[in-house]
């Protein structure tokens, strides 16, 4: 610390400023409790106790919880979708077949982590019975998103119905995401397997 000249040491007062802002820290605390346990037996209480903050702060920064968790599944989205299943699929294969088989390759890796937390997407979808609930529709959206990548991969290697193929290739992936939560250490492979057969019922050999 630079000295202070004329100061003696009992007048210099040091403030400690937290760099995270009061709606970060309540971001990151949902994050973690909704994704390991779900949104709807995670109350705002609990958010607040894992994020040390007010509970002004927390309604300072979202109007409700509903607000709430539309947050934590756009940062769900950004973090998972985007940031993982895309980034490292892309990563890993070279072409758009290479792409999706290996989405199956990095979910084997996720489902055998000791922290394995299941889809976020899926599990409020299904924690939401009323189907005008915003964060029920919130849900299905971030799903159809998912797809959308799943669709861009089929239309770049030349399926002639993308979104038909789109959502086959969903369909296993969300299968084998529950497989995994079920125990099924082969889940992903099983999907695999499966995945090549629809990719040569399109005619494309894996590479």
């Amino acid at each position: 610390m630079p000295q202070i000249p004329d100061k003696s040491a009992a007048e210099v007062v040091v403030v400690s400023v937290d760099p995270e802002s009061g709606r970060e820290r309540v971001m990151r605390a949902a994050y973690d409790l909704f994704s390991r346990q779900g949104t709807r037996t995670v109350g705002v209480d609990a958010v607040i106790s894992e994020a040390g903050v007010a509970k002004m702060t927390l309604y300072r920064n979202f109007a409700s919880k509903d607000d709430l968790i539309l947050a934590f599944l756009e940062r769900r989205e950004t973090l998972w979708t985007t940031g993982w299943v895309r980034a490292e699929s892309q990563r890993r294969g070279d072409t758009s077949v290479q792409r999706l088989l290996a989405i199956f390759e990095i979910f084997g890796e996720w489902f055998a982590q000791p922290d394995f937390e299941g889809c976020s997407f899926i599990t409020t979808l299904l924690e939401v019975a009323n189907r005008d609930s915003v964060v029920r529709q919130a849900s299905v959206l971030h799903l159809a998103n998912i797809r959308g990548y799943l669709c861009e991969l089929a239309a770049q290697a030349g399926v002639a119905d993308p979104d038909a193929f789109a959502r086959q290739w969903h369909i296993l992936m969300k299968g084998s995401i529950i497989a995994g939560a079920e125990g099924d250490t082969q889940a992903a492979a099983r999907a695999r397997e499966l995945g090549v057969l629809l990719l040569n019922k399109h005619g494309l050999a894996p590479e």
